[in-house]
């Protein structure tokens, strides 16, 4: 008779093993990257290092020239795809926040609403 529950009992011991390993696998597995990433991204960002990337944009870009959006410069000039008219969003208006800005399109961003009339657009009426 024991020869007959060698299998069954093997078989029960490699079920249990199994189930064993898949608790305390992923415990081991994901709880350093879990605990350890957010810990080093938060321990390394600093205001020096943030001013050091900074200095490595061009400044054309922060001055609104080539697209960027720095600083006060937050009216999004778009231009109609149905009508081609030219139209800019400041920010609390209904459309803000959807409107992209595509520099490659000709849309900008400005710094003032004056400066954005004298340049011949129109503010956005919602």
């Amino acid at each position: 008779m024991d020869k007959l529950n060698i299998g069954a009992d093997q078989a029960d011991r490699w079920r249990k093993r199994l189930r064993k390993k898949r608790r305390s696998w992923w415990r081991w597995r994901y709880l350093f990257p879990l605990v350890m990433v957010p810990l080093a991204a938060f321990f390394s960002v600093s205001p020096t290092s943030l001013d050091t990337v900074a200095g490595l944009i061009p400044s054309g870009l922060l001055n609104g020239v080539a697209g960027g959006n720095a600083g006060s410069c937050n009216i999004k000039g778009n231009i109609s795809i149905d009508t081609g008219e030219r139209i800019y969003h400041v920010p609390g208006q209904e459309h803000y926040w959807e409107t992209k800005i595509s520099p490659q399109y000709g849309e900008r961003w400005f710094c003032s609403e004056a400066e954005a009339r004298a340049a011949g657009w129109r503010r956005a009426r919602r």
